[in-house]
């Protein structure tokens, strides 16, 4: 079993820039592939990125070029970098785990509470 704390979230004007963390605790194993999904009021829950283990990454096309994620295996913490963000990525912020890759962050199996990111125009 692991434990993923998600921190970084906040409240932004559009154009700005947040990074947000993820640590993973106890069965670490269970990280291999790490990534992030959003939820919106009333909408459903998206993929945003994820990095398998091999360090490969995938993201969604609505943040390609503007969100960058990241993994420091030595603190087995995730990052996302997010720069250039719209009011559009207003929304609540997983992070999610799993020991097998290769697939969408939404069919992970270990997730995070969330941490609130929100953009004003």
């Amino acid at each position: 079993q692991v434990q993923l704390v998600e921190s970084g979230g906040g409240s932004v004007q559009a154009g700005g820039s947040l990074r947000l963390s993820c640590a993973a605790w106890g069965y670490t194993r269970s990280s291999r592939c790490m990534g992030w999904a959003r939820q919106a009021p009333g909408k459903e829950r998206e993929g945003v990125a994820h990095i398998d283990s091999d360090g490969s990454t995938v993201y969604a096309d609505s943040v390609k070029g503007r969100f960058t994620i990241s993994k420091d295996n030595a603190k087995n913490t995730l990052y996302l970098q997010m720069d250039s963000l719209k009011p559009e990525d207003t929304a609540m912020y997983y992070c999610a785990a799993d020991t097998i890759c290769g697939r969408s962050v939404l069919r992970y199996n270990y997730w995070g509470q969330g941490t609130q990111v929100t953009v004003s125009s």
